[in-house]
């Protein structure tokens, strides 16, 4: 090579300046079924606009997340970012000294106490991940089935159950699509779907966890007196029905309505061959204020230990950003965005569960926060009472006083 050569080549590297150093960030998870969404639309999207950080999805496998993180974080080798399950699990790596408080990161500003409520510390002081999505609650209707039997769909109880009666009545279908033997969808798509427009959502529940309010109370009991009413509407054999099953007879066409959480949407939407359509837990009264479980479940945080925390929090205040939101959740569909700026879903079966927020006030679920931290376990023992309400073994008031002596047992406040 000559000498002008050379000093021609040595020009023109100083001329170009330095490279950008990359930075690396790797996510832990335990949503090893997003990986490819990840992989394929999220990430390329963020490195389009920051192309010196690099970023890779590194899940585990759901059920083995917890202690697989927890042992990386205890030996330094955990990734940049945590994925944040929603309330004690986050906390405690909080209060451990393994998540960083990101309150003063701008994007922040874009969630609403409610959304951040599941990744904060119990005074609100402190917010430690960013929210990411939420599930809500309601209930999916075969729309060919409301059709042929000239049902509207229902807004308030006595239009719900006079659904329910002309559904029974005719035959064709199982009025509603719900078993108990697995307990927990008994609670969580029953008392905790319905509960909130009794309690007044936030209202209630914030009361019982100040101690202002007792699970004895109107408020708590109303909604297992409900419960109680559905088991006339469930079809034969409904306390040995699990919940595949109770989703098969609803995909199937053999069931009119299926109490609901928006994650069922993927599946139901590839799964059944007929219209379907969704509507909020019906109030009292029409013109009553509405509320729905719009349930916290979701974010991403900051190793504390990240040596890369400056890249990290730029990835942070992105996901916190409309653009993440709606990509997000369209990639997802009932896995619904946190954001404040409202997201136009393109699966319209997604898109009424979330027009719910601009009509309804929004809630978490009674059981999530604070109140299932001793022994016995409300959110657990709720369970259990509501499945047993509906089947018909506990009255509604003698669940409520069971539950109310259980958390007063170690819970201050309720003593």
């Amino acid at each position: 090579m000559t000498r002008t050569i050379r000093y021609a080549l040595l020009t023109s590297t100083l001329l170009a300046g330095p490279a950008l150093a990359e930075t690396t960030l790797t996510i832990e998870s335990w949503r090893n079924d997003d990986l490819t969404i990840w992989q394929d639309t999220i990430i390329p999207a963020f490195q389009a606009q920051h192309p010196d950080i690099k970023v890779i999805f590194a899940p585990s496998a759901p059920a083995e997340y917890n202690a697989v993180l927890n042992s990386k974080l205890s030996a330094g080798s955990a990734g940049d970012l945590i994925t944040c399950r929603p309330f004690d699990a986050s906390l405690e790596l909080y209060n451990q000294g393994h998540l960083a408080d990101l309150s003063d990161l701008a994007s922040m500003a874009n969630f609403s106490p409610v959304a951040k409520s599941a990744w904060q510390t119990d005074d609100g002081s402190a917010t430690f991940c960013v929210p990411m999505a939420s599930v809500i609650h309601g209930f999916i209707y075969n729309a060919d089935a409301f059709e042929a039997l000239g049902l509207s769909v229902p807004t308030t109880n006595d239009e719900f159950y006079a659904a329910l009666d002309a559904i029974k009545a005719d035959g064709t279908y199982i009025p509603m699509a719900m078993g108990t033997n697995d307990q927990w969808e008994a609670a969580t798509m029953g008392y905790n779907n319905i509960g909130p427009n009794f309690w007044k959502g936030e209202e209630g529940r914030l009361a019982l966890i100040k101690g202002e309010q007792k699970l004895t109370d109107d408020a708590w009991v109303a909604p297992f007196a409900e419960l109680a009413k559905w088991k006339d509407y469930l079809g034969d054999g409904f306390e040995a029905q699990t919940y595949p099953d109770s989703q098969n007879l609803f995909t199937l066409g053999r069931a009119a309505i299926y109490p609901a959480g928006s994650w069922e949407i993927s599946g139901f939407n590839a799964q059944a061959e007929f219209k379907m359509g969704a509507f909020p837990p019906p109030v009292a009264a029409a013109g009553d204020t509405c509320y729905i479980s719009d349930h916290t479940d979701i974010a991403i945080g900051l190793n504390a230990a990240s040596p890369n925390a400056d890249a990290a929090r730029v990835f942070l205040d992105w996901v916190g950003s409309p653009e993440f939101a709606t990509m997000y959740a369209n990639a997802l569909p009932g896995f619904f965005s946190l954001n404040s700026t409202p997201v136009a879903m393109e699966d319209p079966l997604a898109q009424e569960f979330v027009s719910w927020r601009g009509k309804c006030e929004s809630t978490i679920r009674s059981t999530y926060q604070i109140l299932s931290r001793g022994t016995p376990n409300l959110e657990n023992e709720t369970w259990n009472a509501s499945a047993n309400v509906i089947r018909g073994s506990e009255a509604p008031e003698a669940a409520a006083e069971r539950l109310q002596a259980g958390l007063a047992s170690w819970y201050a406040p309720q003593q």
